[in-house]
């Protein structure tokens, strides 16, 4: 029986190429200029480093932007609390990656609910699908692709015939 398994995580090579990408744009903005502002990327956490407040805010923007190039989804995006003052203000921007237990029942429900000849069962933090048909595989695919509800970045694997 065909089978799928629905994953979402971060390309962690094309995160980096971004984080650089927008380092690199940091250097050539006017408005930085003699400013210790940049973009870190640590095991899944992007740090802001800026000397005010206001200037992590436009940060944010440019990173996001250089994301969205690499084609990564910045709703996988997830801002925490602005730390330190003074001298350097710092910001993690955390990457969610793994389907979580509330969205992957959401997930089999909405399967559920088109009533589609598939089974979908959660195994750990990724979804598995099975069927009889390709088709009807490529159909719960295209369901997930267009839902609103989903923010997440979705990968399917091991696409078994």
């Amino acid at each position: 029986m065909p089978s799928f398994d629905v994953v979402s995580e971060v390309d962690k090579h094309e995160a980096q190429n971004a984080v650089d990408q927008a380092n690199r744009e940091l250097e050539r903005r006017y408005d930085f200029k003699g400013v210790h502002a940049s973009f870190e990327l640590k095991e899944g956490v992007i740090t802001l480093t800026a000397n005010e407040e206001f200037q992590i805010e436009q940060m944010k923007p440019m990173l996001e932007t250089c994301l969205i190039k690499r084609g990564i989804k910045i709703t996988c995006l997830e801002y925490g609390d602005l730390r330190g003052a003074g001298k350097q203000v710092k910001m993690p921007a955390t990457m969610k990656e793994g389907i979580d237990k509330e969205l992957g029942k959401k997930m089999v429900k909405m399967v559920k609910e088109a009533k589609m000849k598939v089974q979908a069962a959660i195994q750990g933090d990724s979804i598995r699908v099975t069927g009889k048909k390709r088709d009807d595989l490529q159909e719960v695919m295209q369901l997930w692709k267009s839902s609103d509800e989903i923010l997440l970045p979705l990968e399917f694997k091991n696409f078994k015939d």
